[in-house]
């Protein structure tokens, strides 16, 4: 099949997945790889829809994550951390409801269970600072007091995120993370598309 000015690109012969073979297989993993490759990108391309997304607050939300990862890079914290920082509210533009979900689910392969279990409870661990300006429980987090990553995720929700809306508050540029990213996005440790040890 032609592609990218008749550059032929290897294709499986099925139409069901049932039908498939070996040779099918190997030429979707040739195509499969490169792709993969540019996860990092992909996800710096999405986190840039963020921009000029101010929803009200006195930043808009891809200088609230700039500010995020910032901080904690300035804090010394590692890098896999660093990248949770930067994309922990990437899931706002997909869905707003649920955007903690949204961007635990895309970094959970790449990340440790804790920082993972970070990302996915940040929302609700945020919530200590507003929820009763909207009428709910600003103390929806205490239901998971005593788990090993409580006071992890309050930390990260204290020093990384309630703070992160200054607008004089100089962050550094999308592209400085972008080594970071590539570095950690280019390790998945958990997924069913992976062998076993």
């Amino acid at each position: 099949m032609p592609h990218d000015g008749g550059t032929e690109i290897p294709t499986a012969r099925f139409h069901s997945m049932e039908d498939g073979t070996m040779e099918d297989w190997a030429k979707i993993i040739t195509c499969e790889l490169p792709f993969q490759a540019q996860q990092a990108d992909r996800l710096l391309d999405h986190l840039k829809l963020l921009d000029n997304e101010v929803g009200g607050f006195a930043v808009d939300r891809l200088t609230h994550s700039l500010q995020s990862a910032t901080r904690a890079h300035q804090a010394g914290r590692d890098e896999e951390y660093v990248v949770c920082a930067l994309f922990h509210d990437m899931g706002d533009i997909l869905g707003s409801y649920n955007h903690a979900d949204i961007a635990a689910a895309v970094l959970k392969p790449f990340v440790s269970e804790r920082n993972h279990w970070m990302v996915e409870k940040h929302g609700i661990f945020q919530g200590y600072y507003f929820f009763h300006f909207l009428g709910l429980d600003r103390d929806m987090r205490e239901k998971y007091r005593g788990h090993p990553n409580f006071e992890y995720t309050a930390e990260f929700c204290e020093k990384f995120d309630q703070n992160c809306f200054d607008p004089n508050f100089e962050s550094m540029p999308l592209e400085a993370f972008r080594p970071m990213v590539r570095r950690v996005i280019s390790r998945p440790r958990n997924s069913i598309y992976m062998k076993g040890e």
